[in-house]
């Protein structure tokens, strides 16, 4: 049964990041243009480098499974806080349902918060259990 453990948790490590790393990469191909939506949604501008290392740098991090915890809750609480800026406007249709998405995403990475990223990964590697 371990075996089949250690398989599931890498292939949720790998299904996981997905859509962060895909956002992250349109932030990057799409700078200026995600900079001013961010700034007409009340976000700063300036904190648009930080969100492409959160979802870019990090949805590769979790792949890897390379500091696995840390970045899992900080995705959480990203996920959450986006969850509440971007798409509490429950009036547009689709945003009860993005809304709901991110909720379910952080759920996902709090989970893995709390388990760790099982045997096949960078971190058990270095041997880094946090």
């Amino acid at each position: 049964m371990k075996k089949f453990e250690n398989i599931g948790f890498l292939v949720a490590r790998i299904l996981m990041p997905i859509l962060f790393i895909y956002a992250g990469w349109g932030k990057i191909n799409a700078y200026g243009a995600t900079q001013q939506y961010m700034q007409a949604m009340g976000v700063p501008g300036a904190l648009l480098p930080l969100t492409i290392l959160l979802e870019f740098g990090g949805g590769l991090a979790i792949l890897f499974g390379f500091l696995t915890r840390t970045t899992a809750i900080i995705t959480a609480i990203f996920t959450l806080i986006t969850a509440f800026i971007f798409h509490s406007n429950f009036a547009e249709g689709v945003n009860s349902l993005m809304f709901m998405k991110n909720l379910t995403i952080a759920g996902g990475y709090l989970l893995l918060f709390i388990t760790g990223p099982g045997a096949i990964s960078l971190d058990r590697i270095l041997k880094k259990s946090w």
